[in-house]
């Protein structure tokens, strides 16, 4: 941390720099100390014991129960994102349109829709399919999880998009109206490429978002990966060791859905940046030529 005084505190002197270092490293001791009790009260109930474990190491465990819940969340998950990402698209632009009626009707379906709990619309839509029949039984659970996840999800990434284009500079588009170009091609050619761009890590965690929340479809019997490491521990008699391995596959997708994005905004950023150069270029060589 710099020496020098900020704008919201004064830089620490020497003792207090002192006495934080000291608060800091006695933190750290009540917590190891913490981890260690709980450790230790784990191993006494045999929680740790290696028979726990045991199970997952056989491919039995995997194939019967957790690879199936893992397709189950992914694949809601990967539906509803689709899905999200279409209506959202919709509603935000439908947000900036110039007929009043579409943006009124677009404002109040986001903020309705987004102040409702995602468990909420879950049960909503599963009751909705259920009375009548709108979906078969055996995909109503899954119908009601994508319906649920995508209408809220939807309407958050609405807000996202509406923000991103609205951060842009005004330039750029007082520069396509210049230009000649409709309201749709200025939307679809100047202004939503940038502000995809810019708004990439929102975008992902939203995206992560819903893939933790696929998990609130146990509640109505949907089979994803917690239901399934639930019924596995069920079956074995080890429930931290299942929630364990549980968290860690969750943590491992997350993990790489957000590497992914950060990848694919890198190259977006520096494919920008190389056209921008090339036009420079260019320029530069008619300028010369003049």
């Amino acid at each position: 941390m710099s020496a020098q005084a900020t704008v919201l505190y004064d830089a620490p002197g020497p003792r207090a720099r002192v006495r934080n270092a000291v608060i800091a490293v006695a933190f750290l001791l009540v917590m190891a100390l913490v981890a260690a009790w709980v450790v230790a009260r784990l191993a006494d109930r045999g929680q740790l014991a290696g028979a726990m474990w045991r199970p997952f190491i056989t491919a039995s465990t995997w194939t019967t129960y957790i690879l199936p819940g893992l397709w189950g969340t992914i694949t809601a998950a990967a539906v509803s994102i689709a899905a999200a990402l279409v209506l959202g698209a919709l509603l935000g632009i439908g947000r900036m349109s110039d007929h009043r009626a579409v943006r009124l009707f677009c404002g109040a379906f986001t903020e309705g829709f987004r102040a409702i709990p995602v468990l909420l619309l879950i049960l909503f839509t599963y009751y909705l399919y259920a009375q009548y029949g709108l979906v078969p039984p055996s995909r109503l659970a899954f119908a009601a999880v994508v319906t649920g996840l995508t209408l809220y999800n939807g309407t958050v990434i609405a807000e996202i998009l509406r923000s991103g284009i609205n951060s842009l500079p005004r330039g750029q588009a007082e520069a396509g109206v210049a230009l000649g170009l409709r309201k749709s091609q200025l939307m679809r050619i100047v202004l939503l490429p940038q502000a995809i761009t810019a708004m990439l890590p929102a975008l992902v965690s939203q995206m992560v978002i819903a893939l933790k929340d696929s998990a609130l479809g146990y509640i109505i019997g949907y089979v994803e990966v917690v239901r399934s490491g639930i019924m596995s521990a069920s079956f074995y008699g080890n429930y931290l060791p299942a929630l364990i391995v549980v968290a860690l596959v969750m943590i491992a997708i997350n993990f790489s859905l957000t590497a992914l994005a950060t990848r694919l905004e890198r190259r977006l950023r520096s494919g920008r940046g190389k056209r921008g150069a090339v036009a420079a270029v260019e320029l530069d060589a008619v300028e010369a030529a003049d």
